[in-house]
């Protein structure tokens, strides 16, 4: 790209070697690090395995449409991790309200679950750098 703007040789050098090495400047969103929709997808999948096994937390779920929980769950993890904005649902807090006045949702459930997203993204060859910054979210 031509612009009338001067630049230093050295920051036409480095834009030259990244266009010619297909380099993208920007860093990439942890969505795209993580494979995109099939690996959030996958991830999410294998992660309902964890949560309907795992008596901590599973009985949150009784009652619930997982085919619709794992759709909506999906469209979050790709909206939160830097991907298409599908996500067109409420907030965290008032989508788990319902379990915190009902069913005593606490911090130590959600500790499993942040517990249980780290596995799987780490069962999946996920960098702990990248599970740190998912978990973060």
């Amino acid at each position: 790209m031509l612009t009338s703007q001067k630049l230093p040789p050295s920051a036409i050098a480095n834009s030259v070697r990244d266009e010619v090495l297909c380099r993208d400047s920007k860093p990439k969103s942890l969505y795209e690090r993580l494979g995109g929709a099939p690996a959030v997808d996958a991830a999410v999948d294998q992660f309902y395995e964890k949560v309907l096994a795992d008596e901590r937390v599973n009985f949150f779920f009784k009652n619930t449409d997982m085919k619709k929980q794992r759709r909506v769950q999906k469209s979050f993890l790709t909206f939160a991790f830097g991907g298409p904005k599908t996500y067109s649902g409420v907030g965290m807090r008032k989508a788990h309200q319902k379990l915190v006045d009902e069913q005593g949702l606490n911090d130590s459930h959600m500790d499993t679950i942040v517990e249980l997203l780290g596995k799987t993204l780490k069962e999946l060859g996920v960098a702990d750098a990248d599970i740190t910054e998912a978990a973060a979210m």
